[in-house]
């Protein structure tokens, strides 16, 4: 492993979301101690420091580089406060992680915003969160956004005039259309930005799959190597793992992209502006 003062991941800030557990706490581990600043996302300030705390003790690295900041994905005020916060605190963002994510429950669940839960912590809040850092992401040269997806998204259709699922509820099918559309979004032009699927790993997660998983830091390994300059990478690019393959069809498509944009617009409403 690099080390930090060789890393060319030393210096640069990256955000990750979900960073209390799982993937996203292995992804900011991994970043960090190649030299990294994290800004480590937690759904209420305690998690969020505690993991920053945990990384600290088990790591020993300067605790200064790491930055607990909070939001409730479930809450679109809560991400809106939280990108104003980061923003403030670090103008200049080279890289960031959008890895929160939850199963869909198994009950129809709808957020005080007005939305399918699943599609909103795993997709909207992480749209709107772009949005609003985008001038950060854009200040310097490089910057670059890099959206934790799954295979599953190969499965999934976007219920254009039920995004919400209201009519017909399943758990896996929305779970895979909150996956699809973080993977559409890759393609956004406004930010570079390319999606991954890590694997399947032994998380909270592991159970939509069905199957045995690799470590939660065999996942996070693929992502942190996107994370770095010295990959160089295309926008809306998908990579399976370590391999860079194409996504789903509807992925690729700029009407799909587009129509993606003017829903998610409409349903994260006043709080992009």
């Amino acid at each position: 492993m690099p080390t930090p003062e060789s890393s060319s991941l030393a210096g640069r800030h990256v955000l990750v979301t979900g960073a209390t557990s799982g993937i996203g706490h292995e992804t900011a581990r991994l970043l960090a101690e190649r030299g990294a600043t994290v800004l480590l996302h937690g759904r209420t300030p305690q998690e969020a420091r505690a993991a920053a705390d945990r990384l600290v003790a088990v790591t020993g690295i300067d605790g200064a580089r790491l930055c607990p900041f909070a939001a409730d994905f479930a809450r679109l005020e809560e991400v809106e406060a939280m990108a104003a916060r980061v923003a403030a605190a670090h103008p200049r963002l080279d890289v960031l992680v959008n890895n929160a994510g939850m199963a869909a429950p198994e009950r129809h669940t709808v957020t005080a915003d007005g939305n399918e839960v699943a599609f909103q912590v795993n997709f909207l809040a992480h749209y709107l969160l772009t949005n609003l850092l985008e001038p950060a992401l854009t200040t310097d040269p490089g910057g670059r956004v890099v959206n934790v997806s799954s295979s599953l998204h190969r499965t999934a259709s976007i219920q254009w005039s039920d995004p919400n699922r209201a009519r017909r509820y399943s758990r896996l099918a929305a779970y895979a259309q909150s996956q699809l559309a973080l993977t559409v979004f890759a393609a956004d032009p406004r930010v570079t930005a390319v999606s991954v699927h890590p694997g399947i790993c032994e998380t909270g997660l592991l159970p939509l799959y069905g199957l045995k998983g690799v470590t939660p830091a065999e996942g996070a390994a693929h992502v942190v190597r996107l994370c770095d300059p010295a990959t160089e990478i295309v926008n809306g690019a998908y990579y399976d793992r370590g391999e860079r393959v194409d996504p789903a069809p509807a992925a690729a498509e700029e009407r799909t992209v587009r129509r993606l944009n003017k829903l998610a617009g409409l349903l994260v409403g006043a709080n992009a502006a």
